[in-house]
């Protein structure tokens, strides 16, 4: 992995948009440790022969709730990384809104 995807010049090494100030990245464990707890219903609604729709129905919301997190971090980078790269403007700002457009890219094809 190159530093570019690893730090901004905005800001010190290994600090993002989620994890900015603590608050924000408790809630983003909350939430995956929420999720964690919905796969591992599935795994169990699966050993326990659970009605298929009712499994369907739970990675559904498992997927929604990865994509809300995605959603949430993909803003937060915006937010810090990009706004902070675009404020020194150059090959900088170029470089991370070409990464942002990247990461969006991933996201709508999945």
């Amino acid at each position: 992995m190159s530093d570019q995807h690893q730090t901004c010049s905005c800001h010190e090494p290994h600090v993002h948009g989620y994890n900015a100030d603590s608050k924000s990245k408790d809630r983003y464990l909350a939430r995956l440790k929420r999720i964690e707890g919905q796969a591992r219903g599935i795994h169990r609604m699966v050993e326990e022969d659970q009605y298929c729709i009712d499994i369907i129905t739970q990675i559904s919301a498992v997927k929604s709730a990865l994509e809300n997190v995605s959603l949430a971090l993909l803003e937060d980078h915006i937010e810090h990384c990009v706004a902070g790269a675009a404020a020194e403007d150059g090959e900088v700002a170029t470089e991370k809104l070409e990464e942002a457009m990247r990461a969006i890219k991933k996201m709508v094809k999945n």
